[in-house]
Order: structure tokens, then C-alpha cells, then sequence
């Protein structure tokens, strides 16, 4: 193992009661983590210390956060309950606009503390709490929520819960916070413990206390199943997307020829999907391109038809399976949309990351005729994922509950870096910072 996971900081104050989930804010160095204690903390990434506490809208634990992409001039945050309810949150960024004005601005950057925490690690100022407004309360699940997870337009919000259903809901945006509900899914058998949307189509991937992960897509205005994907022998507890310029590693000087090629087959089947389990793997899935259609559907002359069409379930299949790091079940998994870098966490306490490279003897070798090959038909060039740092017992003997890439922020950094840290959520309330060099 080459690389190295350093730690940076812990987000002070802490909760005093376990932390579920950090969700990073999509533009600004800022963070929402969930707690036990039925609020949400939300901490600057700039100089790590909270910011706000957001409170009063659940009556159990907040177990998931997202923030809403794409949104100019105020933040807006989804936060999912125990108490079965999700709710809307907005806030003006002018903390927002203050953090991103003074990062790694030195003497400035000390002013800021977005008058939200004081010196005994309170709420801070009442007034500056004030400021995120509880706009609407999404009530329809009969049972914990346990993932919530924007679409990659911002106007749909998809939700899963205990009660083994997904709700996809439909941000109207008419300036009175109205959602309308799209569609229900109830096709998992449990428990549905994370909804995360593809990063650039309009497709959710869901997993489940069922051992399935199922993808959704909506056809003729009517939201279904595509593909029911079956290989973790033990609870699916967290999905993550791939980014959609990730490109392997690799030694030496950049092989242009393996890059463009990989870069070619992956435009076929599109990023592909990690997901973690309780069976204590961490699996990396590829959809099977679909061949372009020539011919017009059932033979027409080309005009469009109105039957919903047939072979619209996708097949998915099992790429690899990562190196066994992790002693019990691994609960979350973060792919880098930067680097390509994966981390996962787990019950065991310990942090994992992987790199994926190209492998120096150039093309795979396979019996699978689906490999996706480009106009020459070249098979994909050839990788494998190696663990490149460890951190055992990262929050001493707690379980780790959640693992999320960010971009870094602190004021140490140097000027023009352009780096990632790491942030974890663990049982005993902590939130730390890592830095991860390969």
C-alpha cells in the first residue's frame, strides 16, 4: 500500500449523541451532518467548527440529509427521519457567500463563524438558527426514512424507508415550496436503506434489507423497474455512482492509447455503481451497453409508438469485487467523482480506500462476450483495484456509519491545491476530517 490516510481535524462541537450521515454541500466548503438528537449540524469545512444546528422539524433521529444541486443564492436541504417525514429546509447563503469569500484568505478567513456556535460549542446566536426556514414537511412513508437523494436537475427528490417502499417526489418550484408525488415503488421485500440517483440520467438505484440493489427509470410517465440486480449475500446498506470523467491510474507516463479506449467503452455503458453489505464486500456493477437500434420499433415505418416498448430492463453485471478489508458490514461506500479514488467504512471501525489502475499487460482477457469493445472491436483495457491505506479504529471503538468525499477547504492549504479530504460519521457523535494521498 502506497498511500496514506492522514487525520485533520475533527467538525467541534461534536453531538453528544450518535451521528448517522455528513452530507457535503455541492458548492459551498460547508456540511450537514444528521444526529440522533433530531437535529442537523451543519459546520464550515473552512475552519471546522459549527456553524448552525437546525432543529425542530423532526421528532426522532434525522438519519439522511441532501443538499439540493443547482440552487442560486440560498441552500436548500432535504433532511429524512425516524419519525417517517422528510423535511424541506432553506436558508439565504449569506454564511455561505461569507465562507467562500474568506477561503484561504488568511486574517479574513478568522472572522468567519457565521455567528452560528459560541464558545461553550452551543446552538450559537437563536437568530442566526432562525435563518434556515422549515418550508415544507413531505409525509407519505409509514416508517423510518432512511435515505433521501436529489436528482442530478435538482426537480426530483426520491426517499426510501423502512417501509419498504420508494417515493420519488417533484419539486414544482412556484415559490410556495409545493411537491407533487411522482411515483411510489413497493417492489423490494425489506427494509430499503439507500436511494441515490445516477449522476447525469434520470435513473435511481435503490438497495435493500432484500440483498437486491434495483434500478428505476420512468417510461411514458410511469416510474418502474429496469433491473434487479442479485450477488451481496447479506443487507445492501449504501450505493454510490462513479463520476463520469473517472479514468484509472496508472504508472509512468500517461498511456494515451489505453486512456482514449477506456474513455470509449466507458461511454457505452455509462459509470458504473459501488454498493456495500452486510456480507462485508464492497462490489463494483456495470451496465451492459445497449446495442444503437437501427430499425424502427416492430417493424414501423418510424413512427413512434404509443405500447411501451420491450426490452427496457437493463442488465447489470458484477465487475469486481474489491480486496476483503473489512471484518463486519460495511455501511457506507464514497466514490470520488474527483479522483476515482473509493473509501468504504463499516461496523468494524476502520476506513478503507481503493485505487483502481490499469494493469501494465494492456487488454483483459475473458470469456464474457458483453465486454463492451469499441468500432474496432477491441476489448476494454484491462484494471484492478488494489487497497491503497487503511485507518483502523478511526473513532476508537465506535462503528463508522458513513464515509463521504469533499473538497478541501481549511485555510492551511496551500495556494492553487486542489485536493479532497475525507469526512466520517460515527456512533459516538464525532465527525472527522481525513487527507488522502496515494
Amino acid at each position: 500500500m502506497a498511500g496514506h490516510i492522514e487525520f485533520l481535524s475533527d467538525l467541534n462541537p461534536p453531538s453528544l449523541e450518535r451521528t448517522w450521515l455528513t452530507a457535503p454541500h455541492p458548492t459551498l466548503p460547508i456540511v450537514a451532518t444528521c444526529s440522533s438528537d433530531k437535529t442537523v449540524r451543519v459546520y464550515s469545512l473552512t475552519n471546522f467548527r459549527l456553524l448552525s444546528t437546525i432543529s425542530g422539524g423532526h421528532k426522532r433521529s434525522v438519519r439522511t440529509a441532501a443538499w439540493k444541486p443547482h440552487v442560486q443564492g440560498e441552500s436548500v436541504l432535504a433532511s429524512g427521519s425516524f419519525d417517517a417525514t422528510v423535511g424541506i429546509w432553506r436558508r439565504w447563503d449569506s454564511y455561505g457567500r461569507d465562507e467562500a469569500d474568506a477561503d484561504g484568505l488568511g486574517p479574513q478567513a478568522e472572522s468567519v463563524d457565521g455567528g452560528g456556535r459560541d464558545s461553550d460549542g452551543g446552538n450559537g446566536n437563536d437568530e442566526d438558527d432562525e435563518e434556515w426556514r422549515f418550508a415544507v414537511l413531505l409525509d407519505g412513508h409509514d416508517s423510518e426514512v432512511k435515505s433521501v437523494s436529489w436528482s442530478p436537475s435538482g426537480m426530483l427528490l426520491a426517499t426510501c424507508s423502512r417501509d419498504k417502499s420508494i417515493w420519488i417526489w417533484e419539486d414544482l418550484d412556484d415559490g410556495d415550496n409545493n411537491f407533487e408525488t411522482v411515483a411510489v415503488m413497493q417492489e423490494h421485500e425489506g427494509d430499503v436503506k439507500c436511494v441515490a440517483w445516477h449522476p447525469v440520467e434520470e435513473c435511481l438505484a435503490s438497495a435493500s434489507y432484500d440483498d437486491t440493489i434495483r434500478l428505476w427509470r420512468e417510461d411514458i410517465d410511469d416510474w418502474g423497474q429496469v433491473a434487479c440486480i442479485k450477488g451481496h449475500a447479506g443487507t445492501v446498506w449504501y450505493l454510490d455512482w462513479e463520476g463520469v470523467d473517472n479514468v484509472p491510474s496508472f504508472a509512468g507516463e500517461a498511456q494515451s492509447t489505453l486512456v482514449s479506449q477506456w474513455k470509449s467503452q466507458h461511454a457505452l455503458s455509462g459509470p458504473r455503481l459501488a454498493s456495500c453489505s452486510d456480507d462485508r464486500t464492497v462490489r463494483i456493477w456495470r451496465r451492459h451497453a445497449k446495442e444503437q437500434q437501427t430499425q424502427p420499433p416492430f417493424g414501423g415505418a418510424g413512427m413512434p409508438s404509443i405500447i411501451r416498448p420491450t426490452g427496457t430492463d437493463e442488465v447489470w453485471e458484477e465487475e469486481t469485487v474489491l480486496p476483503s478489508k473489512h471484518e463486519l458490514s460495511v455501511y457506507a461506500v464514497s466514490w470520488s467523482k474527483r479522483t476515482g479514488l473509493l473509501a468504504s467504512v463499516g461496523a468494524d471501525g476502520r476506513i478503507v480506500v481503493y485505487q483502481e489502475r490499469f494493469v501494465a499487460t494492456g487488454l483483459t482477457q475473458t470469456n464474457n462476450t458483453d465486454v463492451p469493445s469499441d468500432d474496432a472491436g477491441l476489448p476494454a483495457p484491462r484494471t484492478e483495484w488494489e487497497v491503497t491505506a487503511v485507518v483502523d479504529g478511526a473513532h476508537g471503538i465506535y462503528e463508522i456509519n458513513h464515509v463521504a468525499w469533499a473538497k478541501r477547504a481549511d485555510r492551511g492549504r496551500e495556494a492553487g491545491q486542489d485536493q479532497e479530504v475525507l469526512i466520517t460519521t460515527a456512533d459516538d457523535g464525532s465527525i472527522k476530517v481525513w487527507t488522502v494521498g496515494c
